[in-house]
């Protein structure tokens, strides 16, 4: 489900809600550099030291502890399938096993809820675990931050004048459509009202009236709608063409019409609200088309096909990192004033790794799920920023 993410052309994005919704990855962000590509190394080195006790000064008990307690249960759920077993056999770190991480888990639970103080908290933690650092995109750590969120819009369930784009169904021969799929282009056309026509006809799910927000909804990959009639209804990924990524805004930056200094989310909608007409230009050369299914309500679900929570839940690389494991995160994460300015706060958190996304590739990559709604996707769109990632495991 990972980060709206990547409209943004840099080392972070915007939203994407990485689950196994494969367009769950940046806006902004396009491919990381060459030299910021997967190695064949561990992705994960232990952590000892000078680093390792300053990281356990830094962790102190979430002011929600409930919040980090459901992230916790909902990593148990996981854990206790099958695709687990099945995920941790092919787990490529020795030692990192599903019964450890679920051990530990089941202390880390604990502590969460009965620690009296920071001080007990961070002494458990420092008797009781052993810390593996993530080797990063550059093999020293440095892992690139975004975050993600599920938008929420407005949407019609049969087509009208004002609600005309789409969003569509997994078309049942998907598996076996030839190879390459068809484009974007292809799929809907140039002013992405053309699905009807081909391929698409009949698998409508609901109607937008704004395309950038329906092409949002494919990037993020899931959302909440408010219908015409009062009712909900949520979307969720269920597949997608077999093509790369591209970041709209990389295009918008490599073209002149954003400074990459000033790119951001609210500063990319702007744009096309002042140029609606370069929509017909810049969506289409994101080849990749998503599918959707009607899901429930309630929060959206991660790759491990459990729910994500909000500030607890990461997508990272499912064949590099540990899923449904305790990490500590540690970045500067953006935090508005009560006078509405933007400030960085510099954060260490403890997370579950529970979700992933198409653009979430490699040990130096993270998105953050920070929750529903407008407000959620103002600080998503904010988060671009390199920092550190850690997971916790109980001593052997």
């Amino acid at each position: 489900m990972a980060t709206v993410a990547c409209l943004v052309g840099q080392s972070g994005g915007l939203f994407a809600l990485a689950a196994e919704r494969g367009e769950a990855q940046d806006l902004f962000v396009s491919d990381l550099p060459a030299d910021a590509q997967p190695s064949a190394a561990p992705p994960l080195t232990p952590l000892m030291g000078d680093r390792e006790s300053r990281l356990w000064a830094d962790l102190v008990l979430p002011a929600d502890r409930q919040a980090l307690i459901q992230a916790i249960n909902h990593s148990f759920t996981y854990l206790a399938t099958p695709k687990a077993a099945a995920d941790y056999q092919a787990y490529p770190v020795p030692g990192i096993t599903r019964d450890r991480v679920w051990r530990s888990l089941q202390r880390l639970r604990q502590l969460v809820a009965t620690s009296p103080s920071n001080q007990a908290f961070q002494i458990a933690l420092r008797r009781q675990f052993v810390v593996y650092e993530s080797v990063g995109a550059d093999g020293r750590g440095t892992v690139a931050y975004t975050g993600y969120f599920e938008p929420q819009y407005r949407a019609s369930a049969v087509p009208t004048a004002e609600y005309r784009y789409p969003l569509y169904r997994r078309p049942p021969t998907l598996d076996t459509w030839p190879q390459p799929h068809p484009t974007r282009l292809e799929l809907e056309g140039v002013d992405g009202l053309a699905g009807g026509q081909g391929a698409l006809a009949g698998l409508e799910l609901v109607w937008l009236a704004n395309r950038l927000e329906a092409f949002l909804v494919q990037v993020q990959g899931s959302a909440k709608l408010q219908l015409t009639d009062g009712q909900v209804m949520s979307v969720g990924y269920a597949g997608r063409t077999e093509y790369p990524y591209t970041s709209i805004g990389r295009a918008l930056v490599d073209d002149g019409k954003i400074d990459p200094n000033d790119l951001s989310l609210p500063n990319l909608l702007a744009y096309f609200e002042a140029h609606p007409e370069d929509l017909n230009h810049y969506l289409p050369q994101n080849e990749r088309f998503i599918f959707f299914r009607e899901g429930s309500d309630g929060p959206p679900s991660g790759s491990l096909s459990v729910p994500v929570t909000a500030g607890y839940s990461i997508a990272t690389d499912k064949s590099l990192m540990p899923p449904g494991a305790i990490a500590a995160i540690q970045l500067s994460l953006p935090q508005q004033t009560p006078q509405g300015d933007w400030v960085s706060q510099p954060t260490t958190r403890l997370v579950l790794d529970q979700d992933t996304g198409g653009a979430i590739q490699g040990p130096g990559r993270v998105d953050l799920y920070v929750g529903s709604g407008s407000q959620a996707g103002e600080l998503a769109g904010r988060i671009n920023t390199s920092g550190r990632l850690y997971y916790l495991l109980l001593r052997p």
